[in-house]
């Protein structure tokens, strides 16, 4: 067995400049979301590349889930390679989809640029990077052991950026992640190489409104303006919320340290009139506005209760509500997902950390990613526990300029993911 563990790590070392052209093709689809571009253009080139290495391909849309139109489709494809014996299935499960670029890029997002051993663009890191070191795995793993027992399944998933909905979530209720077919997730996030990734915390999102009078803009004193009312709102939060939420902390191991309290990210805030056209050069009207919308991301501990997560926000609203005449809100749930974490004595956590101290020369390092991901779905709707995310890249990188990816990363998580395989698909004492 380690004859051949050693000859898969030498096939993936060899497969270096293929990994390289991978991900290189991979990040110059720009599969933004929102909206949700170029699903289907991902979802057939995974195909092509899949069927080649003997895949039976199932292309799904999720029709009628959040977002999904005709103009922008939810599509997911799944890969299934079955072995010559029964076994276990497993199943490695990437998301397709990237974030908007935003500002201070110095390279073209989406140009996929090789410099010094790291690739750079939008995805690179989260998780194109991952999802290529799955595929010269999976590859890699069937030159070796053509007689392989079980199966291996290889995903592109739509919409984990934006919770999941016309991807994992909709598989996972189609079944694609019960425990009859698939025995062992691994998700390619990019959590570090010599890290296991057990689950994440929980998240609520909702949107709140404050509501005013419109009125002429020069006689202010005639309206209402929803805009000051969420200025009080920012303001409490920012005197009695925020200080709160800093002082709660979890026993679960959250990367980096300072998610190891429960966070509030403000993500949006409109008020007033709707941003013109970009090619309308006029000036705004004068009125007071009588609508202002803020969304916020909370992200909480499996300490906290999704009762009191949202009661600590009605309890914000109404002390407001209770110093300021005419204050008037109404606030609204988008989505929320409990606290999920695999159990470290799990099959799939104690085989990839075997494999990363065979590859890697160290003990892994067992973490909880402050954010969501789409083992939420897995867990919840799919009844599948024996799920961890494990993949290259830098988990600080994700979402930010100048993301990157570096090539050695993920030869090593590739060699990882190979010598999984290998322990679990095939018998260790032939």
């Amino acid at each position: 067995m380690a004859d051949i563990a050693e000859e898969l790590s030498a096939l993936i070392e060899a497969r270096r400049d293929d990994l390289i052209a991978l991900t290189q093709d991979l990040i110059r689809m720009p599969t933004l979301n929102p909206p949700g571009d170029n699903y289907l253009e991902i979802c057939e080139y995974l195909a092509v590349r899949l069927r080649a290495s003997g895949f039976e391909i199932e292309l799904i849309r999720a029709e009628g889930t959040p977002g999904d139109s005709d103009r922008y489709p939810r599509w997911n494809v799944v890969a299934r390679r079955a072995g010559h014996r029964p076994g276990e299935c497993v199943h490695f499960n990437s998301h397709i989809d990237v974030v908007e670029v935003g500002r201070g890029w110095s390279f073209d997002p989406f140009a996929a640029t090789l410099d010094d051993g790291k690739i750079y663009g939008r995805g690179a890191c989260d998780m194109k990077g991952g999802m290529a070191a799955s595929i010269i795995a999976a590859e890699a793993f069937l030159e070796v052991c053509p007689q392989f027992s079980g199966a291996i399944e290889i995903s592109g998933t739509a919409d984990e950026e934006t919770g999941g909905y016309g991807g994992v979530a909709y598989l996972a209720e189609k079944g694609f992640f019960s425990p009859e077919r698939v025995q062992h997730v691994i998700i390619p996030e990019p959590l570090n190489k010599d890290r296991v990734c057990l689950g994440h915390r929980g998240v609520w999102w909702a949107e709140i409104e404050t509501h005013g009078e419109i009125a002429h803009g020069s006689m202010p004193f005639l309206g209402d303006c929803a805009v000051r009312h969420m200025g009080a709102v920012l303001d409490e939060m920012e005197t009695s919320l925020f200080p709160a939420l800093a002082h709660k902390r979890t026993a679960m191991p959250v990367v980096p340290e300072q998610a190891k309290q429960s966070t509030l990210n403000i993500n949006s805030l409109h008020g007033g009139q709707s941003e013109p056209p970009a090619d309308f050069t006029g000036w705004p009207s004068a009125c007071v506005p009588d609508s202002c919308r803020m969304v916020i991301d909370r992200r909480f501990l499996v300490e906290e209760t999704i009762e009191d997560v949202k009661q600590e926000i009605s309890d914000v609203l109404e002390r407001v509500k209770a110093r300021r005449d005419r204050f008037r809100y109404d606030i609204t749930d988008m989505h929320q997902v409990l606290p999920s974490m695999t159990d470290r004595d799990a099959p799939i956590v104690k085989t990839v950390s075997r494999a990363i101290e065979e590859v890697l020369g160290v003990a892994p390092q067992y973490v909880v990613s402050p954010g969501t991901y789409d083992q939420k779905h897995i867990d919840r709707i799919g009844r599948l526990k024996n799920c961890i995310a494990y993949g290259p890249g830098i988990l600080d990188l994700a979402h930010k300029p100048d993301e990157y990816v570096g090539v050695d990363d993920m030869i090593d998580s590739a060699k990882v993911m190979g010598r999984t395989l290998l322990a679990l698909l095939t018998d260790r004492d032939d």
